[in-house]
């Protein structure tokens, strides 16, 4: 049980755990861990498979790149974790927590960045962050499709931004406390 009470409204990003993380349990523990210790508020999170075609439409803006057929098989190649993280600048502290995309240059400038410590090449690159307020939107539905964001930000980020939340061990997820 915690409570902080935050002036600022409360943002939504996706975040993502890779395939190449997810293989291993140590690694996605650690993970789970890190947003914990970063002050992210989880507020959903699941695993799932990717079928290719899931890949394909995912990262339709970057078809025709060079690393798009790469992605799109690495990204369905196994079971990932996606995240609905709040914040107050998630999108931007959850990007600094990545690192740079390219892992070399993770290692060099961001040494402490998740993918600079568990990134294997710049495809298997540990994490997913959205880019933007638009795509954070589009991305969190598309992993969540039955998740409303303008419902949660009426209905439930002033709770969460007061403070009026404690973290569930079981579900590992943040849930509002009990008003007694």
């Amino acid at each position: 049980q915690y409570t902080r009470s935050l002036s600022k409204v409360l943002q939504l990003t996706l975040a993502v755990i890779k395939p190449d993380a997810v293989a291993h349990p140590l690694m996605l523990e650690a993970l789970h861990q890190r947003i914990l210790d970063n002050n992210f508020v989880i507020v959903r999170y699941k695993d799932l498979v990717w079928r290719r075609q899931d890949s394909e439409r995912f990262y339709a803006e970057h078809s025709g790149r060079f690393f798009y057929q790469r992605l799109v098989e690495f990204m369905s190649s196994g079971p990932m974790r996606a995240y609905i993280l709040a914040r107050e600048d998630a999108i931007r502290h959850w990007r600094e927590l990545m690192g740079p995309t390219k892992v070399f240059r993770a290692r060099f400038t961001s040494p402490a960045s998740i993918r600079a410590q568990y990134g294997l090449t710049d495809t298997r690159n540990t994490t997913h962050g959205s880019d933007s307020a638009e795509s954070a939107q589009r991305e969190i539905l598309f992993f969540f499709p039955d998740f409303c964001t303008e419902e949660w930000m009426e209905k439930e980020e002033p709770s969460f931004r007061s403070g009026q939340i404690h973290y569930d061990q079981q579900k590992q997820i943040h849930t509002l406390s009990e008003q007694s």
